[in-house]
Parts: C-alpha cells; structure tokens; sequence
C-alpha cells in the first residue's frame, strides 16, 4: 500500500479552499489591476493585525517540541508590515487602521489556539499564511510593483531577504510537516483547521470589498 506524505495529503486536501481564497473577487480586482492603491492598503491594514496574533502566538510555541521546528527569525513579517504601514499611510498608521469583522474572528481563533497550547493548530495557521506568502505573495508583489510603482517600500511584507532559495525552504518545510509524529485524528484535526484559515482569507476579502463599496 502506498502511504501518501502528509504535506500531500494535506496539499490536495485543502486545495479547494486555497483556490476559493485566491479567486474572492477583491483580490481578483487587485491583481488584475482594477482595484486602487487604497485597497492595496486596506489589505496590508489586515495583514498587520493577522501577523501580530500568529507572531505573538509563535513566541508562546517557540519551546513547544511540534512547533519550535517550524518558528523561523527568516519568516518574521511584523517589522515589514511595520514599514510598510510607515510608507503608504504615515507614522500614525496605527491609529489610523482597524481590523475589520473577518480580521477579528481569524486573530481570535488564532489566540485561542495558543491559548490551547494546540501545537497543531498554530502550524496550520503557520503553513496557510507563510507558505502562501512564499508562493503566491512573490506573483502579488510583483504586480503591485507594477501598478502602483513600488520600489521595495510598500512591497516589504512580500521581500524574504533572508530566503535565498524559497523553493528548497519549502520543500524542508514540508518533510518537517512530514516528520511530525501525529496520529489520523490529529492529522485531521490539522487539515479541518487549515481549510478554516483559508475560510478566513476568503471572507477576510469579502470584508474589504463590502468596506470598499461602503466608502
């Protein structure tokens, strides 16, 4: 009998979700180049908030025996999202931005499972959000380079400097996902919670439209 790798299993599992998340109309206009600068902001606005939990919750994990392996200084977002901010809106951009319903849900869940001490669940948070910046975040940030004439400042969020090859950091990624040592129920406990990070992403970019159409 062939026996499937988890990072597979989990690959064609969740893939519905990662597509229904990556074709939500708002990030649709935006990549096609009919969405404004302001949206672009309006999205690196939620992304703060997003990373803030999942960055805070990585500290509470860093001496978990799952986790830890997982954690890396060369995915850390917070700062890039920080300078990001600086740039598009001003140095009161923290007053200036709140997360929006989806955002406060995600961000919930997300201190929920720290609080937990659900190793699992943090990963699935960890791989939903990192391994998509990683792929789809280079295609993003290229284009809104394009658009909206971006140098680095603006873009950082999606700039792994620390990554020289974002490929092979991938492929460890998956064999660590691999070698963690989980029985099927866990297995699906991870799975179900990786589809709700990206029901999150996808109802996070309804969100931004509504907000937009309000405005």
């Amino acid at each position: 009998m062939t026996v499937i790798p988890f990072s597979q299993a989990l690959r064609e599992r969740t893939r519905g979700g990662h597509s229904a998340s990556e074709g939500a109309n708002f990030m649709d206009d935006l990549m096609k180049g009919n969405g404004s600068r302001e949206d672009y902001v309006a999205l690196v606005a939620q992304h703060y908030f997003i990373y803030e939990a999942l960055e805070t919750a990585a500290v509470a994990f860093s001496n978990d025996p799952e986790a830890a392996a997982f954690i890396s200084p060369q995915l850390t977002r917070l700062p890039a999202l920080r300078s990001d901010l600086a740039f598009l809106i001003g140095d009161d951009w923290l007053s200036a931005i709140a997360p929006l319903p989806t955002t406060e849900r995600y961000v919930a869940r997300i201190h929920e499972v720290a609080a937990d001490g659900w190793a699992g669940g943090f990963i699935a948070h960890h791989y939903t959000r990192y391994l998509g910046d990683l792929s789809g975040g280079q295609i993003i940030r290229t284009l809104m380079q394009r658009q909206f004439g971006f140098e680095t400042n603006g873009v950082g969020f999606y700039l792994f400097d620390e990554i020289a090859k974002p490929k092979e950091f991938k492929e460890t990624y998956r064999e660590q996902l691999d070698a963690v040592a989980w029985n099927d129920d866990e297995r699906e406990r991870v799975i179900d919670e990786v589809m709700l990070a990206y029901s999150f992403n996808t109802d996070l970019f309804t969100d931004l439209a509504a907000a937009k159409a309000a405005a």
